[in-house]
């Protein structure tokens, strides 16, 4: 009996000093940029599940997150960094195409990006610095024809 007790105090010790809960991202609401629990006035940490998948520190998104479809196909996979996207970005239509594919910096498009249709033909491509466009960006309509303009600091020239 005295095993017994002190197997479940060990227990009950480890499972409050490590809170790895995990809450559905609908039971969650964004208020002032930060994510927080209905009916709470303190910001959200730890795991949610859901649509949306990945961790939360102080209501803020935080490592690797992956989004979901109704339809259960990956919508998004990506990093964030203290709530700002970091790192390569990927999201996809709901049949599983490839819709989009670039980086971000502290939150911003930085790098080459590329856009496809739903029936996977380009759509656009080009750079972005600063979250502006810059340089040469490519675009296509249906039939392939391709158009491009210049940009510098996101206005085209």
């Amino acid at each position: 009996m005295k095993l017994i007790n002190t197997l479940l105090t060990i227990l009950l010790i480890t499972l409050l000093s490590s809170p790895s809960w995990s809450t559905p991202f609908d039971e969650l609401v964004k208020r002032d940029s930060l994510i927080y629990p209905k009916f709470s006035d303190v910001p959200f940490t730890g795991e949610v599940t859901g649509k949306a998948r990945g961790n939360l520190k102080n209501g803020k998104s935080e490592g690797d997150w992956l989004g979901y479809h109704d339809n259960g196909q990956l919508r998004f996979k990506g990093k964030y960094k203290d709530g700002n996207k970091e790192g390569l970005w990927v999201e996809y239509y709901n049949n599983g195409q490839l819709t989009t594919k670039g980086n971000y910096k502290n939150g911003k498009k930085d790098g080459g990006w590329v856009r496809y249709n739903n029936n996977g033909s380009l759509r656009s491509k080009g750079n972005y610095k600063n979250g502006k466009r810059e340089g040469i960006y490519f675009s296509y309509d249906e039939l392939g024809r391709e158009f491009k303009d210049n940009y510098k600091d996101g206005v085209p020239f």
